[in-house]
C-alpha cells in the first residue's frame, strides 16, 4: 500500500490545482453555452462537471487517507463517495472520447460536419454517456459493497477501527467484483482508448499534410492530443490493468491502491486539455493570469514604496522622502509611479 504522506499529497495537489481550474473553466463554458451552443463546448462542460463531482467528494478520501484507510465516517459516505469517484473516471474517458471525435470529425470531413453539426447531438451523447458511465458504477459498487455485508462488511458501529471501505473483499464478492471490472475496462477505457488514439494520429496526419494551416493551429492539435493520451497513458491506463491483472490472478493486485490515487491527476489533466480545445477557455485563463500578474506586481510596488514613508515617519528624524528629494534638486523629471499611474494599471 502507498504511504499515507504521498496519498495525501496527491489528492491535496489534485484539490488545489484542479478545483479552481475547473470551476473557472466551468463558469467559462456555460457562459459559452448560454450565448452560442456548440458540440465541443457541451461536451467541455459535462467533462468539467464531472471533475467538480470529483473534487467536491475528495475531501472524504483524504480523511480516509489520513485514519490509514480506516473509514470513520459514516457508512452510507462509503459506496456514495466511491460511485461517485469510479463514475468520474469512466465519465471523463467517455467526454474525451467524444471530444476526440468532434475534433476528428471537423478535420477530415469539415464541410459534412459543419452542415450537420447540432447541439442536440451533443446533448444526446451527453445523456447517453452520463448513463453508461453512472449506471455501470452504481451496479457494481452498491451490490459488492451490500453483499455479505453482515459477514465482513462491518459498518463503523460495529468494527470502526477495522472497517476499510470498499475493501477487503470475500470470495463471494470478488466473484461479481472482478469479471464486473474487466467488463469496465474493456468498454469504458479499452475501446474509448482506441477511439481516441485513432482519431488524434488521424487529425495530426491531416493537419501536417494541409500547408495552408497555420503553425499555431498544428500545435494547438499536437498539444491537445499529447495532453489527452498522456492523460489515458498515466491517470487511467494503471488502475485500468489492475482490473485485467485482478482478474487474472483472481485477487486484488497488491498495488491497486497506488494506481486508485493516480485517478485524482484527472482533474488536473483536464484544464491543460480545455486549454488547448476551446479559445474560449485559452481566453479566460490567459486573461485570468494577465489579471493576477498584474496584481501582484502592483502589491508588490505599493509595498516596496510604502515601506520608505512609513520607517520616515516612524522615526522622526526629518529623513527626506522619495518625492521631497525630487523637489528639492529641482528635478524636472516626470515622478515615476504616481498615482494616476498606478491607477492606469
Amino acid at each position: 500500500m502507498a504511504p499515507k504522506a504521498a496519498v495525501l499529497a496527491v489528492y491535496i495537489f489534485a484539490f488545489v490545482t484542479g478545483l479552481p481550474s475547473n470551476l473557472l473553466a466551468c463558469y467559462s463554458f456555460l457562459r459559452k453555452v448560454r450565448q452560442k451552443p456548440v458540440p465541443i463546448d457541451i461536451l467541455l462542460l459535462n467533462l468539467t462537471l464531472s471533475d467538480l463531482f470529483f473534487l467536491l467528494f475528495l475531501p472524504f478520501k483524504m480523511v480516509e487517507a489520513a485514519l490509514d484507510h480506516n473509514w470513520r465516517l459514516p457508512y452510507f459516505l462509503c459506496p456514495l463517495v466511491n460511485f461517485l469517484f469510479y463514475s468520474s473516471i469512466y465519465l471523463s474517458t467517455l467526454f474525451l472520447m467524444g471530444v476526440s471525435v468532434e475534433r476528428y470529425l471537423c478535420v477530415a470531413h469539415p464541410v459534412k460536419h459543419k452542415l450537420n453539426r447540432r447541439p442536440t447531438y451533443a446533448r444526446v451523447a451527453s445523456l447517453i454517456i452520463w448513463f453508461l458511465a453512472c449506471s455501470h458504477c452504481l451496479s457494481i459498487v452498491y451490490v459488492v459493497e451490500y453483499l455479505g455485508a453482515g459477514k465482513n462488511l462491518k459498518g463503523p458501529s460495529e468494527a470502526k477501527s477495522e472497517y476499510v471501505c470498499y475493501g477487503n473483499f470475500s470470495a463471494e464478492q470478488l466473484q461479481i467484483a472482478l469479471p464486473f471490472r474487466l467488463e469496465l475496462c474493456i468498454v469504458l477505457f479499452l475501446i474509448p482508448f482506441v477511439v481516441t488514439s485513432f482519431c488524434y494520429i488521424s487529425v495530426i496526419r491531416i493537419l501536417t499534410t494541409m500547408p495552408n494551416i497555420k503553425p499555431n493551429k498544428k500545435q494547438r492539435a499536437v498539444g491537445l492530443a499529447l495532453a489527452t493520451l498522456v492523460n489515458y497513458a498515466i491517470v487511467f491506463a494503471p488502475y485500468n490493468i489492475s482490473h485485467i491483472v485482478g482478474f487474472v490472478q483472481n485477487k486484488d493486485p497488491e498495488w491497486r491502491e497506488e494506481t486508485f490515487f493516480l485517478t485524482s491527476l484527472n482533474t488536473t489533466m483536464d484544464p491543460v486539455i480545455f486549454f488547448f480545445s476551446s479559445a474560449t477557455i485559452r481566453q479566460t485563463f490567459i486573461g485570468c493570469w494577465r489579471r493576477l500578474r498584474s496584481s501582484v506586481g502592483l502589491l508588490c510596488f505599493s509595498c516596496c514604496f510604502r515601506a520608505p514613508k512609513d520607517n520616515a515617519d516612524a522615526s522622526g528624524a526629518g529623513q527626506l522622502s522619495v518625492l521631497n528629494t525630487l523637489d528639492l534638486a529641482g528635478s524636472s523629471t516626470p515622478i515615476p509611479y504616481s498615482k494616476s499611474t498606478i491607477s492606469e494599471l
